[in-house]
């Protein structure tokens, strides 16, 4: 018979005690934190992000802290890629793992799931970007209206940031 897993999730806003509490919880069951937190993650950005200290990173081990560059690419879909397989790798070696953070599309992509987005190279999203900034939120609004008229129906199309991921 196998050990039932169990995935203890603390959501909340920033600087309420998720962390605090997110390590007494590892304490008692011998567990360790995953951060889903959307800035955590990243080496270079610390103020105002109230990661865990490097003091409390050593008691207790912390994943996705200080993981990436901010000038790596990495998407929702990639954290729910990465976390998921952290998980199923951490399972194996303990019964109860902590999540904690502050955004909410990073809690509900490990707890609910994500649709599939397909991958844009950085190439197409860079001349897109582009074609913006020479022409204007025009020209990505017919470009959207000419390939995907449906979809143009329900986005934004007065959200350039929404057009050019669209």
């Amino acid at each position: 018979m196998t050990a039932s897993k169990y995935l203890i999730i603390i959501a909340g806003p920033t600087a309420v005690g998720k962390t605090d509490l997110a390590i007494q919880l590892a304490h008692q069951f011998n567990a360790e934190i995953i951060s889903a937190d959307s800035r955590q993650y990243y080496k270079e950005l610390s103020i105002g992000t109230a990661k865990p200290s490097l003091e409390d990173q050593k008691r207790i081990i912390h994943h996705f802290v200080d993981s990436l560059s901010i000038h790596d690419p990495y998407s929702i879909g990639q954290f729910e890629r990465d976390v998921l397989v952290k998980l199923e790798d951490r399972f194996i070696e303990m019964d109860t793992i902590i999540m904690t953070g502050g955004s909410g599309m990073h809690i509900r992509a490990i707890s609910h799931g994500l649709d599939e987005f397909p991958f844009v190279p950085t190439k197409v999203r860079d001349r897109i970007a582009m074609l913006f900034k020479q022409h204007g939120i025009q020209v990505l609004q017919e470009l959207l209206q000419a390939k995907d008229p449906e979809y143009a129906q329900m986005v934004d199309m007065d959200n350039p940031h929404r057009l050019i991921r669209a």
